[in-house]
């Protein structure tokens, strides 16, 4: 199979949110390097490794974060031979136990870990690039200061990186530019605290006198510091808002919606998604497919002020299989009073 093109691409490109037809160079580059693959996570059958591309191919929520940002893989060869990462991915797809088992070592059901778990496993193979540690902790005696999630070398240089996974639900009314306008579905936490983090804490850690102290037992002298943030952001439904100040054109979105206000929701084929799925697109056989009758007593069932719930809109494809087409977080109708 040749780089993915043509109508696949622009089909999921359009699904997804993003724009096509751009063409990237210099710093556009080095942000989505793998942009002629972004339709490959939907072609893929295992959950894990479709959750493995989707890792390495999305486009970032940020293009001007107040923080530097580089995609993980601008320095491996990967990224100047697309096809041979896509190949890589295509065999593990027919053979994922590599991945399975390096899985099977995270026994948390945290979503942000089982994201770095899966860049890890990605960079440690990749060509060109030199993993040097990772979740290297950061201690002043006793006491631990950080971590530090990736530490790596490629042919540009030595890098401190920090990876996150992130979905923020936009606001009904006030500035959706503001960063701290965007609320994860929990309402505990905020985009701009997030980037206030990172820029203030996470960053710095590496450059930290006790960091340089593990650093150069690593023989690392000189490194550079960046984030990378992939993830959704969900717009109010009803409602407008514009996107965060700094938002990538290209990120990945959905809508969310209040419980009184299912009803108006277009679409029959909806279904939960659990937190540990919320990564690819959903892709279900005919048999994980939920009936509309199951799905409307589940909902019926669900407490008017339950968590915030991932739902996915589903079609199906010429295979069998079902696709999914849209996310949506439904949420209670006092919500972020309550998640």
């Amino acid at each position: 199979m040749g780089l993915l093109q043509g109508s696949a691409a622009g089909d999921y490109a359009g699904i997804m949110g993003e724009t096509t037809g751009q063409r990237q160079t210099g710093y556009a580059r080095s942000m989505m390097p793998f942009a002629e693959l972004h339709a490959l996570p939907r072609q893929l059958q295992h959950p894990a490794v479709r959750d493995l591309a989707w890792t390495l191919l999305s486009p970032p929520l940020l293009n001007a974060p107040p923080c530097p940002q580089r995609h993980p893989l601008a320095g491996s060869d990967w990224a100047h031979d697309p096809q041979r990462l896509q190949d890589w991915l295509l065999a593990l797809d027919r053979d994922s136990q590599p991945l399975r088992d390096w899985l099977a070592a995270l026994t948390s059901r945290r979503l942000g870990l089982y994201y770095e778990r899966l860049w890890q496993f990605a960079l440690a193979r990749a060509p060109g690039v030199e993993l040097l540690a990772a979740n290297l902790a950061i201690r002043n005696g006793g006491h631990t200061l950080g971590e530090l999630d990736v530490l790596l070398r490629d042919r540009d240089g030595t890098h401190h990186l920090e990876l996150a996974i992130k979905l923020y639900l936009g606001p009904v009314a006030g500035d959706g530019r503001d960063p701290l306008q965007w609320i994860g579905p929990g309402s505990h936490d905020r985009l701009g605290n997030k980037l206030a983090h990172l820029m203030g804490h996470q960053l710095p850690m590496s450059a930290n006198p006790h960091s340089r102290e593990v650093l150069e037992r690593l023989e690392v002298r000189q490194l550079q510091a960046h984030v990378w943030l992939g993830g959704y952001l969900f717009y109010p439904r009803p409602g407008h808002t514009q996107p965060p100040a700094g938002a990538n054109p290209q990120h990945l979105r959905g809508r969310w919606v209040r419980r009184r206000d299912w009803a108006g929701v277009a679409g029959e084929h909806w279904q939960p998604l659990a937190r540990h799925a919320w990564l690819a697109p959903a892709r279900f056989d005919a048999n994980e497919r939920w009936p509309v009758e199951q799905f409307e007593g589940w909902l019926a069932a669900l407490d008017n002020e339950a968590p915030a719930q991932l739902l996915v809109r589903v079609d199906q494809e010429a295979d069998g299989s079902w696709q999914e087409r849209e996310r949506l977080f439904l949420v209670g109708d006092h919500w972020p009073g309550t998640g």
